[in-house]
């Protein structure tokens, strides 16, 4: 999108970044790596962990992972790094001309087009310069 529109606009400068998720969700992103390095460390040395916190003997889950130890670290990695990604996303997309918006997947719940975004950053652009020349 930025090149199409750089070389469609000779001159604009355009900035692309991410929309920040609520706190809440940017929060839990951060405790899922925790969450992550934690369970595959107590799938390594649980034998150890476990009677250090108390436990006579490792709960009967910690077994079962353990005898599919491979399976198991692969399947928390992938299911935390696609919880982080959720997480991490706003879904926001917003194109602003002159400090107006001009498009808002959020509010139209789609992307635009190429040809829509021309179309529509053009008229913002021509409407600025009517404006301005008054």
């Amino acid at each position: 999108m930025k090149n199409m529109l750089e070389s469609q606009f000779p001159g604009m400068h355009v900035v692309l970044a991410n929309y920040p998720p609520p706190l809440p969700k940017r929060l839990l992103s951060k405790v899922v790596p925790i969450v992550q390095f934690g369970s595959v460390g107590i799938i390594v040395a649980g034998e150890h962990i476990f009677p250090r916190i108390g436990f006579a003997a490792p709960p009967q889950w910690y077994y079962s992972m353990r005898a599919n130890r491979f399976g198991s670290m692969a399947s928390i990695w992938l299911l935390g790094n696609f919880l982080q990604s959720f997480l991490q996303s706003s879904g926001a997309f917003e194109v602003h001309c002159n400090g107006e918006l001009v498009f808002s997947k959020l509010k139209e719940n789609r992307f635009p087009g190429e040809i829509e975004l021309k179309d529509l950053v053009g008229r913002r652009i021509a409407n600025s310069r009517v404006l301005g020349s008054l």
